[in-house]
């Protein structure tokens, strides 16, 4: 007949004695301890980390012990539950043997692993970034590749905007009543504009004399200042 106890305190002296830094008894009855297992460092210093807690039941080693992740560090959900499969497995390979050390020795390896996977997934996160970089480049370099459909879009988007500018002026125009005078009109609302050439000439030191007879009869001519083919010079031409 099988003695469970007297296995079962074997097993815990042995295992107490090779993880001595990171072995802890949580209770007797049953009897229930944790080991903290962690992974080697990745090249960047990284490592993850997974503490076991194991129960034994009474018939043990002949059935499993019971087990749980109890605490974890920088470990991934999916990944604790690969743990949680890979303990599974090994307990049934390993029935009727002590098999503590056997599934810690099982999860440090495949902590192991997934540090090495890690590195994968960075090398992989930094060449997608590198390929996003690209492509964003390439896009602001190459610009918007032009259709005929966002080609109309933007004409009409254009003639509105048009459209809207020169309805706002008009607007502004009517309410201002602001109109554009001719030449001809500023001098008859303005009669500052005659004398302000002469005063400008007088200002800088020119003596400007202005012979009055060349105007007398102005007001007799018939001008007709409006007419694009007016020609004054042709007028003194024909009066020889």
């Amino acid at each position: 007949m099988t003695d469970y106890a007297e296995e079962q305190r074997n097993e815990l002296e042995a295992i107490e004695s090779i993880y001595e830094d990171s072995f802890t008894v949580l209770s007797d009855e049953p009897t229930s301890f944790t080991i903290t297992v962690t992974s080697d460092a990745g090249e960047q210093g990284e490592t993850v980390e997974a503490t076991l807690k194991f129960t034994y039941v009474e018939k043990y080693p002949d059935e499993p012990p019971l087990w749980e992740i109890y605490a974890q560090d920088n470990l991934e959900d999916g990944d604790a539950l690969n743990i949680l499969t890979l303990l599974q497995q090994q307990a049934e390979e390993n029935l009727g043997m002590v098999m503590i050390f056997t599934l810690v020795t099982a999860v440090q390896e495949k902590l192991n692993e997934i540090v090495d996977l890690m590195k994968n997934r960075q090398e992989e996160e930094k060449r997608r970034k590198e390929r996003e970089a690209e492509e964003a480049e390439k896009v602001a370099f190459q610009g918007t590749v032009v259709t005929i459909e966002n080609f109309l879009a933007w004409k009409a988007n254009f003639e509105l905007e048009v459209a809207e500018l020169r309805h706002k002026k008009q607007k502004e125009e009517e309410q201002t009543g602001k109109t554009k005078l001719t030449g001809k009109q500023l001098f008859e609302t303005d009669h500052n504009l005659d004398t302000s050439d002469i005063q400008f000439l007088e200002d800088a030191g020119n003596s400007v004399e202005v012979d009055e007879s060349l105007f007398q009869d102005i007001e007799d001519l018939d001008l007709d200042e409006d007419d694009p083919d007016f020609d004054p010079l042709e007028m003194g031409s024909d009066e020889d």
